[in-house]
């Protein structure tokens, strides 16, 4: 008994239809890729294999070369939380993310706020604020370490004239990374301001208008329209500021080398001295390793935590 033509038609129309579908989303996908292959080359060269090769090396020994010796595997990692001056390093991170990050949003919202009113010659006030964008960290912190010189330096020429005692800014255990702290403020505020400014002026002026015909003053509507529509920005700039923090090494190095007592030593600073001070590149790698579960931890706590309080809308 033969089988129905009609439906022998409709089985090989579906195949013939199945085979091209797949032939049309290879080809897509090939597509895909051929546009993806230069930022996965790049993200191959520079991410991915030194991320590799750093876990690799956190279980070994290495010589003056930074070639591997002895496999030694996870003793890099207890040998560092038996370090007291590494431990001093977490600490002095979380201290320096903390005086850092609040008052840098805190001053940047201020300020934004500000400059996003309609006056007359504001424009010379957005440039004014957002100028340390344009200065490297080189740059500015040399500018900082004369401010901060205890002989001639601009901070105590002013306490002195006030009847003050000089104050060792970089010197003193009390002040240094309160005085690395302020630097690294003044650095990012010009960049955080921008964004937030961008986010300001971005919320519907229609919401404002409506609220002005309601009666509401300012601080209502700064209160029930300018920060819930700002916080997908602020929320942005928290996260960004927040790992930044944790990376901070070029005014480390420039204005306190870690000192003093190690009491500026950051994580970054203790891997660099680790691997191109002391030449030991498997314990360096091992603190580069944790170094990277602790921003990742901080990120996902501030995704938990911070995106709940966002509205996209």
């Amino acid at each position: 008994m033969s089988m129905n033509p009609t439906l022998e038609t409709n089985e090989t129309y579906m195949y013939q239809f199945e085979r091209v579908k797949k032939s049309a989303r290879m080809k897509s996908f090939i597509k895909g890729m051929l546009f993806l292959f230069p930022s996965i080359l790049l993200f191959s060269v520079f991410v991915f294999y030194p991320m590799f090769k750093t876990i690799y090396l956190s279980f070994y020994l290495t010589d003056a070369k930074g070639s591997t010796t002895v496999f030694v595997g996870l003793e890099n990692y207890l040998n560092m939380f038996t370090n007291p001056i590494f431990l001093q390093s977490i600490k002095n991170t979380f201290l320096f993310v903390f005086y850092t990050v609040p008052p840098t949003v805190l001053i940047s919202l201020f300020l934004a706020i500000l400059a996003n009113e309609n006056l007359r010659g504001i424009g010379l006030f957005r440039t004014i604020y957002s100028s340390t964008i344009g200065i490297s960290v080189a740059a500015a912190s040399v500018f900082w370490l004369y401010l901060f010189n205890p002989t001639m330096g601009l901070l105590n020429k002013f306490l002195e004239a006030f009847g003050g005692e000089p104050v060792g800014w970089l010197t003193d255990p009390a002040w240094a990374l309160l005085s690395v702290s302020v630097t690294t403020i003044w650095m990012n505020i010009g960049f955080t301001f921008l964004i937030l400014l961008g986010g300001l002026q971005s919320i519907d002026r229609s919401l404002y208008e409506s609220a002005e015909v309601e009666g509401s003053g300012y601080f209502y509507k700064l209160r029930r329209i300018t920060i819930p529509m700002l916080s997908p920005t602020l929320f942005f700039v928290i996260t960004v500021s927040m790992i930044n923090s944790f990376q901070t090494f070029g005014q480390i190095d420039i204005l306190t080398q870690g000192g003093p007592a190690n009491e500026t030593s950051l994580i970054v600073y203790s891997i660099y001295r680790e691997a191109f001070v002391n030449y030991q590149f498997g314990s360096a790698s091992a603190q580069a390793v944790v170094l990277f579960i602790l921003i990742l931890v901080m990120t996902v706590i501030q995704f938990k935590l911070g995106e709940r309080r966002v509205h996209y809308q």
